[in-house]
């Protein structure tokens, strides 16, 4: 029987979208998943769990899944026996304290002696001990933002994407506390052959993480300023040069990383470059 590595995902939601998206530009599909617990993959020998999310920790440490994806958030609150194999890229937030928009915060000792609503106990907890503030903390499973408004808490300390949630039940954030993204996980004792299809599935990550995170520019450059131009965009090696009809110019193809993107087109035009085109890459190997 050929061995296959178990994937525990979330089963809907904002994490699931990016989840079976990464898996997609991976090469993975995942069929009869939207309504059940269990999935099979296409494209590489894995079978799916779709579980709650705070529910994955429990189930990689078990051994019942061999990974997982899910939120750092899940895995520092769970606190489980698991390995965090690589950050994903996708699902970022971060977990703030946010007060009633009229609360004047003056810091975190502010805390002291308030009541503070959280999902997130563990990762709360090891907070306010690590800033001596002692604080109530009550423990809520859900719609964390209300509970300053119906007076059960003075304050919330809650996941934060866009800030809308807490603007709409008249809160602020005022201080975050830590920031959190999507993130494979592993089991601590897969068997040799299980560490081998991680292996590679990380590979195909790698390969779609890296196109992400590069462009492929190509542009017309003058001869007498190529040099110039190859040291703004250096390429995984070298740029690729090809010669142009016309007399004295050529066209350079190479990759530029998307955080030095637009600094980088405005020191190619001033350094003479024309014509200059840039496409998104499907995947990227070195």
């Amino acid at each position: 029987m050929n061995t296959k590595i178990t994937l525990a995902i979330q089963k809907s939601g904002r994490l699931n979208e990016g989840t079976i998206e990464l898996l997609n530009r991976c090469g993975i599909r995942i069929s009869n998943g939207n309504n059940h617990l269990k999935a099979l993959a296409e494209g590489f020998p894995m079978e799916v769990l779709l579980l709650r999310d705070d529910d994955i920790p429990q189930y990689v440490a078990d051994g019942v899944a061999d990974i997982g994806i899910l939120g750092y958030n899940e895995v520092l609150e769970k606190g489980k026996d698991i390995e965090v194999i690589r950050e994903l890229g996708f699902s970022r937030c971060r977990l703030s304290i946010a007060v009633p928009r009229d609360v004047n915060y003056s810091g975190r000792q502010w805390l002291s002696g308030k009541r503070i609503a959280t999902s997130y106990p563990e990762i709360l907890k090891t907070f306010l001990n690590q800033n001596a503030i002692e604080a109530d903390i009550h423990t809520i499973s859900g719609s964390v933002e209300i509970t300053p408004g119906i007076g059960m808490a003075d304050a919330i300390f809650d996941i934060v994407s866009s800030g809308g949630t807490l603007l709409s039940n008249n809160l602020k954030e005022v201080d975050v506390i830590m920031k959190s993204e999507a993130v494979l996980v592993a089991n601590k004792s897969l068997d040799e052959q299980k560490s081998e299809l991680l292996k590679k599935l990380e590979f195909r990550i790698e390969a779609v993480r890296k196109a992400q995170r590069n462009k492929y520019i190509l542009l017309n450059a003058p001869k007498d300023k190529l040099n110039q131009i190859i040291s703004l965009i250096p390429g995984m090696k070298s740029p690729t040069v090809l010669p142009l009809a016309i007399e004295g110019w050529c066209s350079l193809h190479s990759v530029v990383n998307e955080d030095d993107f637009w600094e980088v087109i405005g020191r190619l035009k001033d350094a003479g470059a024309e014509g200059i085109l840039v496409v998104p890459i499907e995947k990227m190997v070195i």
